[in-house]
């Protein structure tokens, strides 16, 4: 359970948030959206400690800024930014895991559900990594671990769609017990995954939506895509997405992870010119 009651914070005479009042409970899919400057990273922070604010913030029950440790211990967080740390992988991951006391090797299990083979960078440091694997890496480490909420900001925007996919199912594991905030300045890349929308403008709540849950987080669309020419561009589209061509470059099979189906409808629009037919139906690949 995450708690706000009145939240303020103010920079130099500029309140970036002004009393901020809401909670969101198990089961809880949240979409924090907004333009940039809306407040939403400020809101994350004070979330997870970082910032002293005006009014009252609870996760379950705790101040963040008062029992730090013991609410970190309970929260995976996921930044949109990765921090510039120099510390080996594979002691960055044993650290995590002593504070929110987890086992390294549910980190690494995760790490590896994404496609990152933690073995070959184990001692590589952090910022050496690029960024697809950091992105795995922190993803790996919050939801490698027991916890109450998961905060992230544009988690998949550096993963490739095989890793998206099976993103998504690790979500999908976790979406009744936990509390899910998940920000982002486009709503259209998040929609599928919350069954709630906040947004946030100029440190307000100017929308608070519960919405239906439309797409399982785990489903998986099989698709056949005919072409009426070929085209080596949207050959190379296809095949970043695991696509497989049959034989002659015109009729292509695969599949979309159910919450990926509007990013990949946009991504294929673009060769709408020369689409021949397209099907997608649930059960997986085609």
């Amino acid at each position: 359970m995450i708690e706000l009651d009145t939240v303020t914070k103010t920079f130099k005479r500029h309140r970036v948030l002004d009393a901020v009042s809401t909670s969101f409970a198990d089961g809880d899919r949240v979409a924090l959206i907004g333009s940039n400057g809306a407040g939403k990273t400020t809101l994350i922070r004070c979330l997870l400690g970082e910032y002293k604010c005006l009014g009252d913030v609870r996760i379950n029950g705790m101040d963040p800024t008062l029992k730090r440790r013991e609410v970190l211990a309970k929260v995976g967080f996921v930044p949109q930014l990765p921090p510039p740390l120099k510390m080996p992988v594979g002691e960055l991951i044993r650290f995590a895991a002593s504070v929110s006391h987890a086992d390294p090797a549910d980190m690494e299990n995760v790490s590896a559900t994404l496609g990152l083979d933690i073995a070959a960078i184990r001692h590589q440091p952090f910022v050496k990594l690029s960024g697809g694997q950091k992105q795995k890496l922190l993803i790996g480490i919050a939801l490698g671990r027991d916890c109450d909420a998961l905060i992230m900001d544009e988690p998949a925007a550096n993963l490739d769609p095989e890793s998206r996919q099976s993103f998504f199912k690790l979500l999908a594991e976790r979406q009744n017990g936990t509390v899910m905030l998940i920000s982002s300045h486009r709503l259209d890349e998040i929609a599928a995954l919350v069954n709630r929308v906040v947004e946030l403008d100029q440190g307000q709540i100017v929308l608070d939506d519960h919405v239906a849950d439309a797409v399982d987080l785990d489903a998986e669309l099989a698709c056949t895509i005919r072409l009426s020419r070929k085209e080596d561009a949207f050959g190379r589209a296809l095949t970043e997405w695991g696509f497989n061509d049959i034989g002659d470059g015109l009729t292509w099979n695969g599949s979309v992870a159910g919450p990926d189906r509007l990013r990949f409808l946009g991504m294929v629009s673009r060769y709408a010119g020369i689409l021949a037919g397209l099907e997608l139906q649930e059960g997986g690949r085609a």
